[in-house]
């Protein structure tokens, strides 16, 4: 028993000695360059350049041509944007989900045909109730 006390309270110890032992922070300003800097936010991020550089890629004015857009006229009207709107613009972009739609459209499916196998629903005639 006393072997167990002596250990408790060497334990106990060394956490009391570890909590004492407690860091203080420092503060100080950053500059809002910095604070930019490392946000990675510069002016060469900007919303135009952004814009621009998916804009020159090859795939991006293949695509617009398919379309029926043209390329230069789209380049007018990105110049056009002011820095906000060519910023909110390219965030939406950067947001949006790759591939479109489909990702939606298959959890519809699956979750459809989980019903109508579990036979809370009869949506595709392929599929045969549990119950």
């Amino acid at each position: 028993m006393k072997r167990i006390q002596r250990l408790l309270a060497v334990v106990l110890s060394a956490s009391i000695l570890n909590v004492s032992a407690i860091h203080s922070a420092q503060a100080a300003l950053v500059p809002t360059e910095e604070a930019a800097r490392l946000a990675g936010v510069t002016q060469a991020e900007s919303g135009h350049a952004r814009l621009t550089a998916a804009l020159a890629r090859d795939d991006v004015r293949a695509e617009m041509l398919r379309q029926g857009v043209d390329p230069t006229l789209a380049q007018e009207r990105i110049a056009a944007l002011t820095d906000d709107e060519a910023t909110r613009l390219a965030d939406q972009i950067d947001s949006a989900p790759a591939g479109g739609i489909i990702g939606a459209i298959l959890l519809v499916f699956f979750v459809l045909l989980i019903t109508d196998i579990l036979g809370l629903t009869k949506v595709f005639p392929f599929t045969r109730s549990i119950r």
